[in-house]
């Protein structure tokens, strides 16, 4: 996704939200059922030693991409997910570039496991809105806010019981990791030219507070790089296109937990 892209979702995000805003208040959010329930930390989920910590993703298209799997049946997939062993799964709510949506959040939460809303968050209203549709963590994208929106948004998360995964690219976004993100991930892809670099997100691991759990996002398509990101202390795998590319995501899911 290049910076490009990057500037006219967040754009498009912010008109978005705006809209939706004058649309459903605050006090319809925390009226809805799910607001209220405990949630599923996806921190201690990924801790268990008789999982993976493999995040699996549902992500129907993305602009770096195009359409993924246009086909795929989010309770089919997000079943399976469960089914067999993914420590938590990540959902795509934006609809323009992604094709995702919060009915489609609505039905990913209905599995036990924990459930990612990844998202744009550019706004404190989406962080509301994801825990009024039940997931128990949000995305928040060092490359789309500040230091100091980070720590906002990152603290309004948690005064609502929801964990944090803090995306970074490269080094420059370190300052924007604070007590209250609970796990920090790195995007193997840059941002500009679109590469996958494991050897980059390797020396920017090294760099992360010992007390964050790390996870690794994008570009792992088979079981090397994700034995040997595992191997370079990685504790957890958001994995999506990998499985989404199949024609059958929930028996692609199965077969690669079968073979880490």
């Amino acid at each position: 996704m290049s910076n490009n892209i990057l500037n006219t979702i967040i754009q498009h995000k912010l008109v978005e939200v705006a809209a939706r805003k004058k649309e459903v208040s605050f006090a319809q959010l925390e009226a809805m059922p799910r607001f209220e329930q405990k949630l599923v930390s996806l921190k201690a989920s990924i801790q268990q030693v008789d999982k993976k910590g493999i995040i699996a993703e549902f992500k129907r298209q993305s602009p770096s991409k195009g359409i993924i799997n246009a086909q795929a049946d989010v309770e089919t997939v997000t079943t399976a997910y469960e089914q067999f062993g993914a420590s938590g799964i990540s959902v795509l709510t934006d609809q323009s570039f992604f094709g995702g949506s919060l009915a489609d959040l609505s039905i990913a939460v209905e599995r036990t496991i924990p459930v990612l809303r990844k998202e744009f968050m550019v706004d404190e209203f989406q962080i509301v809105e994801a825990k009024a549709y039940g997931a128990s963590a949000i995305l928040l994208i060092a490359a789309c806010l500040t230091a100091e929106q980070t720590k906002v948004f990152a603290t309004q998360a948690k005064s609502l019981g929801l964990e944090v995964l803090l995306e970074l690219h490269d080094a420059s976004e370190l300052d924007h990791i604070c007590d209250e993100v609970d796990l920090v991930g790195i995007n193997n892809r840059s941002l500009k030219s679109f590469e996958v670099n494991i050897e980059h997100s390797l020396q920017l691991k090294a760099r992360l507070p010992k007390e964050k759990l790390s996870i690794a996002e994008s570009g792992i398509y088979d079981v090397e790089t994700f034995r040997l990101l595992k191997k370079e202390g990685f504790d957890g795998f958001l994995m999506g296109e990998y499985f989404m590319k199949q024609a059958n995501p929930a028996a692609a899911f199965e077969a690669f937990t079968q073979l880490i």
